[in-house]
């Protein structure tokens, strides 16, 4: 029985080693991907009242330090928590929109809508998607914006602006109330800024994001 209580004591710390590095840190990156995810959505919705009551150069350290929990949470965040690790892609992207980062946005919003597409059933994934949609429409909108700006040929940017159409269309027709409003407007704002002289587009401030 004593050598059974050695060796059990001996033991000990392999399997608390062995439960830190496995379930144990898994919890762990977990708990602390938790914190990072809240501490993001504060600065994000701190970030939206000061550019409401102060201005866009007011939120950027805000939407700055979103992008960085953000980034942080998805580092953390377990392969196999895909739905989870989709909504924290889609908010960084969004917060690289405040950001003079609009390509790379773009481009993760691209990479989102098309991996979800016919992916998911449930409330909750449909309504990733509806976001994600929304996010990706309104990122071509202003990567057309910013493309005919600087020159490009209108077989550049069309398809941008036709994709943006094409996007606000559906949300419109699928989506109710305030949401279905929100659409309806960015739809006819895309079919206006692809109808525009350029002459009258260089006249206009520049949209916020």
């Amino acid at each position: 029985m004593r050598k059974l209580i050695i060796a059990l004591w001996f033991m000990t710390p392999v399997a608390l080693y062995a439960y830190h590095m496995g379930p144990g840190q898994e919890r762990i990156n977990l708990d602390d991907a938790a914190a990072l995810i809240e501490s993001a959505g504060a600065h994000a919705r701190l970030a939206e009242e000061l550019a409401a009551s102060e201005g866009d150069t007011a939120a950027r350290p805000e939407w700055a330090a979103a992008e960085a929990d953000y980034a942080e949470a998805l580092a953390l965040l377990p392969a196999e928590r895909v739905s989870e690790g989709r909504r924290l892609r889609l908010e960084r992207a969004k917060a690289q929109m405040f950001l003079a980062q609009l390509p790379t946005a773009n481009a993760t919003l691209a990479g989102l809508v098309q991996e979800m597409r016919g992916a998911g059933a449930n409330e909750t994934e449909q309504a990733l998607i509806a976001d994600a949609q929304s996010a990706y429409a309104s990122s071509q909108y202003y990567m057309t914006w910013l493309m005919r700006l600087e020159g490009a040929a209108r077989e550049e940017w069309e398809p941008r602006i036709e994709s943006a159409r094409q996007l606000f269309k559906q949300l419109a027709v699928s989506s109710s109330g305030a949401a279905q409003v929100e659409a309806q407007e960015d739809l006819e704002s895309a079919i206006r800024l692809a109808r525009m002289d350029l002459s009258e587009l260089q006249g206009l401030p520049l949209p916020s994001q």
